[in-house]
């Protein structure tokens, strides 16, 4: 096993420390991928704060682009040198899922506790989310990466780990926008940007950004939307309808926040689809009348990481960027360094960034 830089989680709630771990080499259909940036997302701070529970000591990161080092027995069409995204989606291509196009509800379970990680002492060291990129290597399935352009900048391709595919697969994918149809999306942070982009690029007639910053409102707009409305003020759904002259076919809720999910319908029309895609702490409840649902016609559907296949995704999303289509340099707020790392996970915390990323090389 070799020695690397890692930020590991022995707290819920604490802040990470950075250590020596340890990494084995990759076995049967596994690659190390030596990585040069890995953004932070709101999911790695909810399950650091304790919100999703889970196993520790863990390294946590999902996010992540680099180049492939090694590869285990068993790869193919990939090879040392290559540049890659990361992600956390590990798909076994044979359960039900798989099998139906779903790799992101792959059913072969991972079991985080028995992966490549250990502590510097040769004691259990988790692997959270399949991934464990707060850290300079990971060894991860052959599934789990896509190939990107080789001049492609890595903290640009890192964002298409997670945040991009997830807001633009929730639109594309999960709501099956057709162009001319009417967007809300609740919540203008690193993913809601993201559906904006992908309502834009969709064809959606209005695209209405609800947030309760003033300033990520201009952000939404610079990045598509047609209409702001403060989340703030009294029955915002009214605002966004008079936006729209109508309700929302689809509406976004990229937030975790149980308010957001508890007005999203408000926002909807008749027929309209609301997609639910932040993930609120576990015990979370909100409550709605079945009847106004069935009434109206009207469906809620869960969205997990855009409902992707990366490999037929990510490559799509980065000739958008290579277009200019699509915005990705744009999403980054700071650049920061491994031993920065709880001070980029405060910032995000805070709402102040769109995307912060760690720099490892």
């Amino acid at each position: 096993m070799q020695t690397i830089k890692a930020a590991v989680c022995h707290e819920f709630g604490k802040p990470l420390v950075v250590e020596d771990v340890l990494l084995r080499a990759p076995e049967m259909g596994e690659v190390e991928v030596t990585l040069d940036a890995v953004a932070i997302c709101h999911s790695d701070i909810t399950f650091a704060d304790g919100g999703w529970g889970g196993s520790l000591p863990a390294v946590y990161g999902h996010e992540a682009a680099g180049r492939i080092t090694a590869l285990g027995a068993g790869v193919t069409g990939l090879a040392e040198g290559d540049a890659v995204v990361v992600t956390l989606i590990r798909a076994c291509g044979q359960c039900p899922s798989c099998g139906a196009g779903r790799p992101t509800g792959c059913e072969t379970p991972y079991d985080g506790d028995h992966g490549p990680l250990k502590t510097i002492d040769g004691d259990k060291l988790h692997q959270a989310m399949a991934c464990g990129a707060f850290a300079e290597k990971v060894v991860v399935h052959h599934s789990q990466v896509v190939k990107t352009p080789a001049d492609m900048a890595m903290d640009a391709a890192s964002l298409l780990a997670c945040g991009v595919i997830t807001g633009v697969g929730a639109v594309v994918n999960a709501a099956g926008l057709r162009a001319g149809e009417d967007v809300v999306v609740i919540g203008a942070g690193g993913v809601g940007l993201n559906a904006i982009q992908g309502a834009r690029i969709a064809g959606a007639r209005r695209i209405v950004a609800v947030d309760m910053s003033p300033e990520k409102l201009k952000d939404a707009e610079a990045f598509g939307a047609t209409d702001g409305v403060l989340a703030t003020q009294d029955n915002p759904w009214r605002a966004a309808k008079a936006a729209m002259g109508r309700g929302a076919d689809v509406v976004i809720v990229s937030v975790g926040a149980i308010p957001a999910y508890d007005q999203a319908p408000r926002y909807l029309a008749g027929g309209g689809r609301m997609i639910m895609v932040g993930m609120p702490h576990s015990g979370a409840v909100s409550s709605y009348e079945p009847a106004n649902f069935a009434a109206a016609g009207q469906a809620m559907v869960g969205s997990k990481m855009g409902e992707v296949v990366i490999k037929r995704d990510i490559p799509w999303m980065m000739d958008l960027y290579a277009q200019g289509r699509l915005k990705l340099d744009e999403l980054i707020s700071n650049r920061w360094s491994l031993e920065q790392i709880n001070e980029a996970m405060d910032d995000t915390r805070a709402g102040n960034a769109r995307r912060n990323v760690i720099m490892l090389r």
